[in-house]
């Protein structure tokens, strides 16, 4: 359907330190990440953008977002924005899911983040031409799960759902941040509604590596900063175990689209 950019493979998972390429190299062997080239030819394909905002992307921008420059953050960011523009250019629709919370709706274990009026909400520079694309559709939630977000309390109605039937698409294509929880929960998610035939024409889930991003928060700076054990989250492995995830509940990683 549309050609990549330069149709190269993905950069290699670069490991931050020994520690981290010890286990990463251990984790690759038992638990094995293999994006490869995708071709969207002969395929109605649509682009779900995962919380590209200001309050997880944009240096110094909020609690959540990088404290300091970040390459792969950065990546994420400008393969999104590449992304988007093909399938912009060829008329494919997008959905831009962003975080999108009332003061009064706090999202433990997390501290408040991209609160509604802080800017933090927003989406990144680089993306916010989605704003006014006449492709794009732009969804909101409150949560982690942006599925579970997209649901009308209302209605009971699923926005995202109605999105990928409302567009006939049978191909999902999916970026952003963070690899391992925003994207992982959303993919896990959309994988579990097509096989309950919610939507009944989608086919593939596919995960486009250069597109996803995690952040960094080493042991050493968990103990530093006097959090629980459990808020570490070294940058490498945390993305490494967010695509073994998908693609273990069928996601299809790719490393190119064609």
């Amino acid at each position: 359907m549309m050609p990549s950019a330069d149709n190269r493979e993905a950069e290699p998972l670069q490991p931050a330190g020994l520690p981290s390429a010890t286990l990463l190299a251990a984790l690759q062997q038992e638990m094995p990440v293999s994006p490869a080239p995708v071709s969207l030819t002969g395929r109605t394909a649509g682009l779900a953008i995962i919380d590209v905002q200001n309050g997880f992307a944009t240096v110094g921008a909020g609690a959540l977002a990088p404290a300091a420059p970040n390459a792969r953050v950065a990546r994420m960011v400008r393969e999104t924005d590449g992304l988007a523009r093909r399938f912009a250019a060829t008329g494919s629709p997008i959905a831009v899911f962003l975080d999108w919370h009332d003061s009064d709706r706090p999202e433990p274990p997390y501290p408040p983040h991209c609160i509604v009026g802080t800017g933090e909400e927003e989406l990144v520079l680089e993306l916010a031409w989605l704003e006014a694309c006449p492709q794009a559709t732009v969804l909101r939630a409150d949560c982690i799960n942006d599925f579970v977000g997209s649901i009308d309390l209302q209605t009971g109605r699923n926005a995202a759902v109605d999105w990928v039937n409302d567009n006939r698409l049978d191909t999902l294509v999916v970026v952003g941040i963070c690899t391992d929880i925003c994207v992982g929960e959303f993919v896990a998610t959309m994988l579990s509604a097509r096989n309950h035939r919610m939507m009944p024409g989608l086919r593939d889930v596919v995960v486009y590596e250069p597109g996803c991003a995690t952040y960094d928060l080493p042991r050493a700076a968990v103990q530093t900063l006097g959090l629980p054990a459990t808020a570490a989250h070294p940058q490498d492995l945390a993305h490494h175990m967010g695509l073994y995830l998908m693609a273990s509940r069928g996601a299809v990683l790719a490393s190119s689209l064609d």
